[in-house]
């Protein structure tokens, strides 16, 4: 009989596709391309696995991997497709469930707006591509607002299709070109003066979907050429959340006068273990000043930039209170046309 340790050596090796690119850090780490198929023998954590690539074994993150359900000998020899193009990223975006989120996000919403509207004058017949256009409500300000030459709407998902009619019903059918694709596939007949783009995620790379605007900034942005937002950084402040905390766990305290208290742990697994999205804070409810933990420049950031992201942050507890977590804050600057400085922020 075969020990289980014998089992596992045996067992034949599972097939993954990169996700994105990662440049190992020591000789023990791999290093690959977005697209690449790696042959995993072991995974020894959740974090980090162990997998071969060119006959070269080492250590690679699992969260940069995707296992291949179906494989086709006959596209062997085709490039092979970015893994994201599937109906886990971009076929959400093809609902309007996220769009009625993010348009409801007014505070959001409105930092573009009030861009554009601030920096009308130097957009007048400028070129601007908006990345991951949605629904178009960018492109449809720059159109109204600021009379460029042409808007590049580019949507990788099926609601392109939609975005071009809400283009047309808006009257700004001679200035927006609604593009359907991802940034990999995109052609563009000119370079662009100004690239926009609301690629910010929950906890700020989410979804990484800055990868994609790094690459159409390469390819397609001037050089001298405005990038939107021209920084973000996101920040973390310790906080407690006593409302919340009453709601989700005191309540199992004497709920109708009964002892409901062994229900405590149970609801403190189920509420407390993942991050709690979109909840407000309170000024009071900060236990110490806000620390930037990660802060990137748009116009000098690259993609290995944020393979492995390593700083050390400090806070200094201003006030008395329950320490319940830290809440997550994204912050973002906008560059003026031929000026370095930032103008607003959201």
């Amino acid at each position: 009989m075969q020990t289980e340790k014998e089992d596992e050596d045996d067992a034949s090796p599972e097939e993954y596709v990169a996700l994105s690119s990662f440049t190992g850090s020591g000789s023990d780490q791999l290093s690959f391309h977005s697209g690449d198929r790696l042959l995993v023998h072991a995974k020894p954590s959740s974090e980090w696995w162990w997998a071969e690539l060119h006959e070269v074994i080492g250590y690679v993150p699992a969260r940069y991997l995707r296992q291949d359900a179906a494989e086709d000998d006959d596209d062997d020899d085709e490039e092979e497709e970015d893994p994201w193009q599937d109906e886990e990223y971009f076929g959400s975006y093809g609902t309007l469930r996220l769009h009625l989120e993010m348009l409801s996000d007014k505070s959001r919403t409105e930092a573009y707006r009030q861009v554009i509207l601030s920096n009308s004058a130097s957009l007048r017949n400028k070129v601007v591509m908006d990345l991951g256009c949605g629904t178009g409500i960018i492109s449809l300000f720059c159109a109204q607002l600021a009379q460029p030459s042409v808007v590049y709407a580019v949507e990788a998902s099926s609601m392109s299709e939609y975005t071009r009619q809400l283009v047309k019903q808006n009257g700004c059918e001679e200035v927006i070109t609604v593009l359907q694709g991802r940034a990999e596939e995109l052609e563009l007949p000119e370079r662009v003066d100004i690239l926009v783009s609301e690629w910010m995620g929950n906890c700020l790379l989410f979804e990484f979907m800055v990868e994609s605007v790094l690459l159409a900034r390469d390819r397609w942005l001037r050089e001298g050429g405005v990038m939107w937002p021209s920084s973000a950084a996101l920040t973390l402040v310790p906080c407690q959340a006593h409302s919340y905390y009453a709601e989700k766990m005191a309540f199992w305290e004497r709920p109708y006068g009964l002892d409901f208290t062994p229900l405590q742990p149970l609801a403190q697994q189920e509420f407390f273990t993942k991050p709690k999205f979109s909840h407000l804070i309170e000024p009071d409810d900060c236990l110490a000043a806000p620390c930037n933990v990660i802060c990137l420049d748009m116009y000098t950031l690259q993609v290995k930039d944020l393979e492995e992201i390593k700083a050390q942050f400090h806070f200094c507890v201003e006030k008395s209170g329950v320490f319940h977590g830290f809440t997550c804050l994204v912050h973002c600057s906008f560059r003026e046309p031929g000026d370095r400085r930032s103008s607003g922020g959201a």
